[in-house]
């Protein structure tokens, strides 16, 4: 890869970064800082799927405008938009502001991740595509992971701190993608062109990468349901403070980063991407529901880190084989990706609230359920696409 598309590659890392952890870091603040509102796990689950929906309706959007006035430029309106919400968070006073400035968060959120996702795909080739979006989920994991991190550590400064601090970082990554973000033509074009986001959706299910799509879905679901669960289940159950879930979600984090960017393109060329996607599903499925199980902090680590590994596996093997499958509608394919990761981010937290309100341990047995569905499904998929090939040879 020449040094200029490893320059580019890396400002699309950072930008990746700086998105997720933003996203990421209310996750150990918010539970105790919804409590000076009355508020518990339906209003965070809430908060954090307001996010998803505003990627769900925007993404399909920013995918298709990143073809006409290129990525560059929607990933720093993104960046900006993202930052100046973050800030209007911290100065919120009412809780109906908070679900607003999460919803721009959102949008900022939509014109980055499939801009960036067609630009990578846009500078290499499909040798080459593998490792990049490898490098891209790495980052998109390592900000997950550092975020709430540093929302915990910055909360002993300022409750508020936080998320002025991610504020201020997004506006700066906005300022040095402009000056240092090679300005590209996109080569893979977008052929949604007129369409909303529900004609998009209908012509998605009759693409060949329609069950990788739902599998996004389903593992976003998972996820999201049990990063806004695991907050509230650890500061309700065992009274955990921001400090100490911040450890719990950043040591997963860590061990899923350092699989993704050493060991995950050997994972690929060994067992191949959808080998991978089987295992990671199953592996989540059983963590997840391991959690009503465990009590002691040290297993809670590891039965949390054993689900962030296998979900942050997950995620470059679906992008991979979907970004080799989309062929020239890489801006489609990266729109919808985004939409039905979205949507499982929506859906997740925000059912997850209701059912923590409900019974603590359901959002854990619903979430295990509907990752053992996308098991069979995938694996099912999968033998008959199989079938297909050797009668087609």
């Amino acid at each position: 890869m020449k040094l200029s598309k490893k320059l580019a590659l890396y400002i699309l890392m950072f930008n990746m970064f700086i998105t997720f952890s933003a996203i990421g870091l209310i996750l150990p603040v918010m539970p105790s800082y919804l409590k000076t509102y009355g508020a518990a796990g339906q209003a965070l689950g809430f908060i954090i799927a307001i996010v998803a929906s505003a990627q769900f309706i925007f993404s399909p959007v920013a995918g298709n405008l990143s073809d006409r006035h290129g990525r560059k430029n929607l990933i720093i309106f993104g960046l900006v938009v993202s930052g100046l919400s973050q800030i209007a968070f911290g100065l919120s006073d009412e809780l109906w502001m908070l679900y607003l400035c999460r919803f721009f968060t959102g949008v900022g959120a939509a014109f980055i991740v499939p801009p960036v996702m067609a630009y990578a795909a846009d500078i290499t080739s499909e040798e080459e595509r593998g490792k990049a979006m490898g490098w891209i989920g790495a980052a998109i994991s390592l900000g997950f992971m550092i975020g709430p991190g540093i929302g915990g550590f910055l909360s002993n400064i300022s409750i508020y701190f936080p998320f002025y601090f991610a504020g201020f970082a997004s506006i700066m990554a906005g300022i040095l993608s402009l000056i240092f973000l090679p300005a590209i033509k996109p080569v893979m074009k977008d052929q949604s062109k007129g369409e909303n986001i529900f004609q998009q959706m209908a012509r998605s299910f009759k693409t060949s990468y329609f069950v990788l799509l739902v599998v996004v879905f389903v593992f976003s679901f998972g996820i999201s349901n049990f990063q806004s669960t695991l907050t509230m289940y650890l500061t309700y159950k065992f009274n955990y403070t921001p400090n100490d879930i911040a450890i719990v979600m950043t040591v997963g984090g860590f061990v899923g980063v350092i699989v993704q960017g050493f060991a995950l393109n050997k994972l690929f060329k060994m067992f191949g991407e959808m080998r991978i996607i089987l295992f990671g599903l199953l592996v989540a499925a059983i963590s997840l529901y391991g959690m009503l199980y465990v009590n002691s902090f040290y297993i809670i680590l590891f039965v949390a880190t054993l689900f962030s590994t296998a979900t942050t596996l997950i995620r470059p093997a679906v992008n991979t084989l979907i970004s080799k499958t989309a062929g020239n509608e890489q801006g489609f394919a990266a729109g919808m990706n985004n939409s039905y990761m979205s949507l499982g981010n929506m859906i997740g937290p925000a059912l997850a609230g209701t059912l923590f309100d409900w019974h603590q341990n359901i959002p854990f047995t619903f979430g295990t359920i509907i990752l053992l569905g996308c098991f069979f499904l995938t694996f099912v998929w999968t033998k008959k696409s199989a079938a297909q090939q050797q009668k087609a040879s």
